[in-house]
């Protein structure tokens, strides 16, 4: 049942499906399969900031192998926090110079002021995410290869208390509107909760859609990489088309279901706008995908340019402009919110008692963020030089992989949705 018009959007689902499925998916995924962006570092030791909950899972599907160091390609180790061609004061570039003894030597002067320097930038104002101290003793790189994103058996009174806080919490949304399905008495098949959506505003609205097809799009991963046989000899993981009609058939979820696929949707549109925004950040002739490879990292900036000319080229892209665009007094303060509920939601993550859950959790919300970040940065993007730093708007290596991976991610739902449809039909 989902099809046609989006809510809020110029866009229909048949567009977005033919786009994604036949051309930005297949070379998407070449990009995520690379160094670069295979590699996430990540904390997952940090205490919950909300409740005291020392429970994790014990289930062994909830593991998250770390990489030895020595695994994680030299370049990416050793480069630089943030990229930038020029450094903002000598003390930076006596720092630097310390470091650039583990810098690939064979690189051009150029490459490697490129590499290694960058100006010190305080994102603490743009950033929609409470991003991990990745020099923090108990911050690691993760082969995200190797720990796929997929069901792991965390489920019940835990998982339900993470989503109860972020819908209820951080989604603008009054005590005395109940979810649509939430437990309890007083469910009108969300009658009185979408009554409420649609008289609040524009922004609240795209909120509530975003965090809705967040939840959706990991729950068609966990639908579609089920874990089917679990014998001593071997795993098979795949598609469980009953779970999947639980948490989206029309029927079963009461019209709830096509809702949340819709959110998927709209996701989708938000994060790929952002990706045809941040091109010019990319273009620049100094900025590398470095991990110490030169000739791959070439090919890998290359189809990044692709995948990002490509995101431009989408017929009808999501207007942003549409988004705190009233008083201007207003607009700022309604801005602020949005980001400290995005902030709060990124923090929640750190409350995810399966590990697995918790890393593709911290990705996804880190990239959403990233996305956000750059949708409200257009002026600074537009000013960015093509030589020389970008003293205004910055990404760090963290917030680039988390962006094409949590992008990843939404694009590899949409596929698997595909997928769902084919194998539904067949079934009648």
């Amino acid at each position: 049942q989902v099809t046609g018009h989006l809510d809020d959007c110029a866009c229909d689902v048949e567009t977005i499906d033919a786009f994604n499925n036949y051309k930005l998916f297949p070379r998407l995924n070449e990009l995520l399969e690379s160094d670069y962006f295979r590699y996430y570092k990540v904390n997952l030791k940090k205490p919950c900031p909300f409740w005291n909950d020392n429970s994790h899972c014990g289930i062994r599907d909830c593991a998250v192998k770390p990489c030895p160091s020595d695994e994680v390609p030299d370049g990416i180790r050793s480069g630089s926090y943030k990229y930038s061609e020029e450094a903002s004061n000598l003390a930076e570039e006596c720092e630097e110079a310390k470091r650039l003894g583990a810098v690939d030597g064979s690189l051009s002067k150029e490459a490697q002021q490129a590499v290694l320097q960058w100006t010190r930038h305080d994102d603490a104002s743009d950033s929609f995410c409470e991003a991990d101290d990745i020099y923090s003793p108990d911050a690691e790189y993760v082969d995200l290869l190797l720990n796929p994103e997929r069901y792991t058996g965390y489920k019940g009174p835990d998982a339900w208390k993470i989503w109860n806080s972020i819908y209820e919490e951080n989604c603008f949304k009054p005590q005395n509107v109940k979810r649509p399905l939430a437990s309890g008495r007083g469910d009108d098949g969300g009658h009185t909760f979408y009554k409420w959506l649609k008289g609040v505003c524009v922004e609240k609205r795209a909120f509530y859609k975003l965090i809705s097809g967040l939840h959706a799009s990991i729950n068609i991963h966990l639908s579609a990489r089920y874990l089917l046989q679990d014998t001593w000899s071997e795993k098979k993981w795949g598609p469980n088309v009953t779970e999947f009609q639980q948490r989206f058939d029309e029927v079963l979820t009461r019209g709830e279901g096509p809702r949340r696929l819709k959110n998927l949707y709209f996701l989708y549109l938000i994060e790929l706008r952002a990706l045809s925004k941040v091109l010019p950040f990319f273009e620049r002739p100094g900025f590398q995908l470095y991990t110490g490879n030169k000739r791959h990292d070439a090919e890998m900036k290359n189809l990044l340019l692709e995948i990002l000319r490509l995101a431009k080229s989408f017929p009808l892209h999501f207007d942003e402009n549409s988004l705190f665009a009233g008083n201007k007094k207003e607009a700022a303060k309604l801005k602020e919110e949005f980001r400290l509920h995005f902030k709060n939601i990124s923090k929640i993550m750190d409350c995810v008692g399966c590990f697995k859950c918790r890393l593709w959790g911290k990705l996804q919300t880190q990239g959403l963020g990233t996305a956000l970040k750059i949708l409200f940065s257009e002026n600074l993007i537009e000013k960015i030089p093509e030589r020389g730093p970008s003293y205004g708007f910055q990404l760090t290596r963290q917030e680039i992989v988390a962006l094409f991976n949590a992008f990843g991610r939404i694009s590899t739902s949409v596929r698997e949705l595909e997928n769902f449809r084919n194998i539904l039909r067949n079934m009648r």
